[in-house]
């Protein structure tokens, strides 16, 4: 299974005492700085490795962490030259430290921590940053995962030859012996209307009379026993905004960190009337994961209710409300997969009758989650003239080959779009997000019931899909340089970014301006925003490294396109990026260095390998 937090290697966890999380949000993207204090209760040294989740586009721009009295800051290095200064530490009783990113999944990474001796205490400091999703009500979601010392204990049941069932046995709130502190600080250009939360928050505190900023905290005496969800609502929400962050003090000009970087943030509301005159057939596929692991427990308030019921009500709500004229079909996977139709066949009382049959009969039955297949064998289908493909994807998250799925779906974006659904608490988000954005669709995660329904209907309400153009005008002084890749389609309530890096001196007083053009039914339409491009004074970095880390997906893309031509032009500009920025990428990693002496630690190189779900061979089975 796998397991979060501090663990020795025999899997062991090491007593976790205090959790402190400081979360500070801009617009639509967040910091946060996690503090996680932990003791070696036994009375020999532990060999340890901390392993811990991340939202799929998190970019870790900070890491350190005390032993004892030893102070330890890590540094961004190449790959290769990391493996090679981390080679003998452990062998000569040295604490030794690794933190990378892992290569079967963007958000699992993993940190070799060499000898804790008996009775010390570990602090390890963790800072990412992350763009914030939009929900079906326009709250932004910000969710602490408590999987870095679970609640729970899931186990898998067997029955035959088949993982049937997947049980989640819950530990109860006051066996759980460490505290937790969160704070978040919220700004934006726009006014802050609420702040909400599944657990209790303290009343929220407006910094200025325009209630642009504020603080809220979770309330005195929480426990850890559930993810920490924050929903964040702004006044007028679908007004485009622009941030504009200074450059890096330390920085050269004209580098990615020592320009300004803007951050357009676009969330469109199209009239009804509007919307109801554009044409709405299409082809959608219906993609549900039947894994064992789906038989868990969506969350720890909703026991009866598991993963798999949760998907398999999407998709009936969904058979239900498709437009007359489409086509659909359904598929399920596993370690296999399987489809209702052998192709897509039009939309009508008896076919809907008919998929609804089958798909109120699937269960949690497949054994693994092997999403590759279904995906290759759907995209090999011809597509439908005049019907665009709409993938929808139902899953947990437990997914093999997570790259190669979402360079799958890149892959295949200008014949589809991707819609995907993450299933259930303690969702890994990379496969989930990385779809959507790969697809020029969305995501969104359901982890309750009752806001199920509106999550669904609006994702379906998506089928008005305008063409967009984007424009930039600036002062003849400046040059602009999109980091984000290119918007091709608009959709009504679907939240998009743009990074660009400012190169040039410009006045205070200066402003710019982008423009979207795009066509609502035929009608074409126009918005403009104009922006200052004075930095505003207390931005940090986020929006930098948020930009760093959107170009890095770019070139690591083209990397691997051209890998087989041996061209390694794009590997050494994005080590050079990522080294100048201190954001993590598939190339670099972090390397400790001792801060009392400024010596690099070094040691052996430990790789977690993240276990697959069950595979069966013959009568057995294996991880």
């Amino acid at each position: 299974m796998n397991f979060s937090g501090l663990l020795t290697l025999q899997k062991e966890r090491v007593p976790l005492k205090s959790i402190e999380v400081e979360l500070e949000v801009r617009d639509h993207v967040a910091t946060v700085v996690s503090t996680l204090n932990y003791e070696n209760k036994k009375n020999k040294p532990l060999e340890a490795v901390f392993v811990f989740p991340l939202p799929g586009d998190a970019a870790v721009c900070h890491f350190s962490a005390k032993i004892g009295q030893t102070q330890i800051v890590a540094e961004v290095k190449e790959k290769q030259k990391a493996h090679e200064e981390y080679d003998d530490a452990l062998s000569s009783g040295q604490q030794a430290f690794l933190l990378e990113e892992s290569d079967q999944s963007p958000d699992i990474f993993s940190l070799s921590v060499g000898s804790l001796p008996p009775g010390e205490s570990a602090s390890i400091r963790l800072e990412y940053v992350t763009e914030l999703a939009v929900q079906a009500d326009d709250g932004l979601r910000f969710c602490l995962p408590a999987v870095l010392n679970p609640p729970f204990n899931p186990q898998y049941k067997y029955r035959g030859r088949k993982c049937k069932s997947f049980e989640v046995v819950y530990v109860p709130a006051s066996w759980l012996s460490y505290s937790l502190s969160f704070s978040a600080r919220v700004s934006s250009p726009r006014p802050i209307s609420k702040v909400e939360s599944n657990c209790s928050l303290d009343p929220l505190q407006y910094l200025n009379t325009d209630q642009t900023q504020a603080t809220v905290k979770l309330a005195a005496g929480h426990k850890f026993d559930r993810d920490v969800e924050l929903l964040i609502y702004y006044k007028d929400a679908h007004q485009p905004t622009a941030v504009v962050e200074g450059g890096q003090a330390s920085a050269e000009p004209g580098t990615l960190m020592g320009d300004p970087m803007v951050m357009v943030s676009l969330y469109p509301e199209f009239p009804e009337t509007v919307m109801s005159s554009g044409t709405s057939c299409g082809e959608f596929v219906f993609l549900m994961d039947r894994s064992g692991s789906m038989d868990c427990a969506i969350s720890k308030s909703e026991q009866e209710e598991t993963r798999m019921s949760s998907a398999r009500d999407a998709v009936l709500l969904l058979l239900k409300n498709l437009p007359m004229g489409c086509y659909f079909n359904i598929y399920s996977f596993g370690s296999s997969y399987e489809h209702i139709f052998p192709k897509s066949v039009e939309y009508s009382q008896e076919t809907m009758e008919e998929a609804l049959k089958k798909v109120n009969q699937m269960e949690a039955d497949l054994g693994g989650s092997g999403m590759l297949e279904p995906l290759k064998h759907i995209y090999n289908q011809p597509c439908i003239p005049n019907h665009l493909r709409q993938l929808f994807v139902f899953t947990d998250g437990e997914v093999w080959d997570t790259k190669d799925v979402i360079d799958l779906v890149k892959k295949n974006s200008d014949s589809h779009r991707c819609f995907s659904f993450g299933i259930g608490e303690g969702t890994s988000s990379a496969p989930i997000n990385g779809m959507a954005k790969e697809g020029g669709g969305h995501a969104q995660f359901i982890t309750r019931s009752d806001r199920m329904q509106a999550k669904v209907m609006q994702l379906l309400r998506f089928a008005l899909h305008p063409t967009v153009t984007v424009t930039w005008d600036l002062p003849k002084e400046v040059s602009v340089t999109v980091l984000s890749p290119p918007i091709a389609i608009l959709f009504k309530g679907q939240r998009s970014l743009i990074y660009a890096q400012l190169t040039g001196q410009s006045s205070e007083a200066a402003e710019g301006c982008v423009t979207v053009k795009y066509s609502l039914a035929g009608h074409p339409s126009e918005n403009q925003l104009h922006f200052s491009l004075r930095p505003a004074e207390d931005t940090g970095l986020t929006v930098h490294r948020l930009g760093a880390r959107s170009l890095f997906r770019s070139l690591e893309r083209e990397e691997r396109e051209h890998k087989e031509h041996e061209d390694g032009g794009v590997k050494e500009k994005l080590v050079q990026l990522s080294v100048q920025s201190g954001v993590s990428s598939s190339f670099t990693a972090f390397i400790p260095v001792n801060k009392d002496n400024g010596d690099t630690i070094q040691g052996h190189f430990l790789r977690r390998n993240i276990p697959k779900p069950c595979e069966f061979t013959g009568r057995n089975f294996k991880w």
